[in-house]
């Protein structure tokens, strides 16, 4: 009986929280969140494509589900930018980062 009175409780909170047992946020705290993030990478290209890959999957990790698809999908291609040579991202690397921004400016609502 307290099991199922504490298994209550706790999906009760997380309904009233807005978050998943995962510690995510839902897609409006995450749309939030990701129109105020400031972050700015510094250093070489090299150096600025690994700050802006760990970022990127750094917030995967934050956000909801549906829009941390297309953030992790971001890491990953900024990782291969910082494993590159140059550090710069290729025009279809460009293009595949523009479609994934696309898609949560779709989830958000823009």
């Amino acid at each position: 009986m307290k099991r199922s009175l504490l298994a209550a409780v706790v999906a009760a909170t997380m309904l009233l929280t807005a978050c998943g047992g995962d510690g995510r946020m839902n897609v409006q705290d995450s749309c939030k969140y990701l129109t105020g993030d400031t972050f700015k990478p510094t250093g070489t290209q090299l150096q600025q494509a690994k700050q802006i890959a760990d970022h990127y999957a750094d917030l995967a990790k934050k956000v909801d589900p549906s829009i941390a698809g297309f953030i992790q999908s971001m890491a990953d291609l900024e990782k291969k930018v910082a494993d590159s040579a140059t550090g710069v991202a290729g025009a279809d690397q460009q293009k595949q980062l523009g479609d994934a921004l696309n898609s949560i400016g779709k989830v958000c609502g823009g």
